[in-house]
C-alpha cells in the first residue's frame, strides 16, 4: 500500500484496493509515474530558445560597443576596472571557442588578457564580433541534445554541465556590459535600453 502514496495517489488504499484487480493497480500505477515523469521532464526553453536568448545579449553588447566613442572604448574605466575593449575581446574569447568545445569536446587552454593580435579599432572589434556570431549559429546546431547534460571542463579549467558553462557565458557578458554602462553613462552618454534585444 505504501506505493500508492509514493506516487502521490489522494485516495486512500483501503478504500481503493477492493474495486480493483493487481493488474489494473500495477497499469494505474505506471501511468501515474508516467504522466509525473512527463510533468517533470516538461521542456521549458529549447537549444534553439537558448541561442536566441544569447544572441539578443549579443546584439545588446554589440550596440554598446558602438556607442563607445573610439578612443573611450581602449583607455576609458571607472574604479579600476578594465576598459571595454578589454571586456569585449574576453567575450569574443569566450563565445565561439566554448561553443566548438562543447560541439568537439577539444578545449584550447585560456588565455586572459588582449593578446597582440587584438584588433586595433572599433570596427575590427565589430567585425570580429561578427564573425563570432556566424560561428556560433554555425556551431550551435551541431551540439547533440543530451550534450547539454553531460559534464565538460571548460578551458581545462571550469567544470559544470554544457548547460552550466553556457549560462555562465550568458552571465559572463551581461555582467560585463553592465560595466559598460557604467562607463557610457559616467562619459555622458546614453547607452541603448537593456531591454531591446
Amino acid at each position: 500500500m505504501q506505493v500508492l502514496t509514493d506516487i502521490g495517489l489522494s485516495l486512500r488504499p483501503a478504500s481503493f484496493v477492493p474495486y480493483i484487480s493487481s493488474t489494473k493497480l500495477i497499469l494505474t500505477i505506471m501511468k501515474t509515474n508516467s504522466s509525473q515523469i512527463e510533468e517533470a521532464t516538461a521542456v521549458v526553453m529549447t537549444p534553439q530558445n537558448l541561442l536566441d536568448h544569447w544572441q539578443g545579449h549579443r546584439r545588446l553588447t554589440r550596440r554598446m560597443i558602438e556607442k563607445f566613442p573610439e578612443d573611450k572604448f581602449f583607455d576609458y574605466s571607472v574604479g579600476g576596472m578594465r576598459p571595454f575593449a578589454a571586456l569585449a575581446m574576453e567575450m569574443i574569447k569566450m563565445a565561439a571557442p566554448s561553443i566548438s568545445g562543447i560541439v568537439t569536446g577539444k578545449w584550447t587552454a585560456w588565455e586572459d588578457g588582449e593578446g597582440s593580435n587584438a584588433p586595433k579599432t572599433k570596427a575590427e572589434y565589430l567585425k570580429v564580433w561578427d564573425e563570432t556570431t556566424e560561428q556560433l549559429d554555425t556551431l550551435w546546431p551541431q551540439i547533440a541534445p543530451t550534450r547539454f547534460q553531460e559534464i565538460d571542463v571548460a578551458f581545462g579549467q571550469w567544470e559544470g554541465t554544457v548547460y552550466w558553462i553556457i549560462m555562465y557565458l550568458i552571465d559572463n557578458e551581461i555582467h560585463h556590459r553592465a560595466q559598460g554602462y557604467v562607463y557610457l553613462r559616467s562619459l555622458g552618454i546614453e547607452p541603448p535600453p537593456f531591454w531591446e534585444r
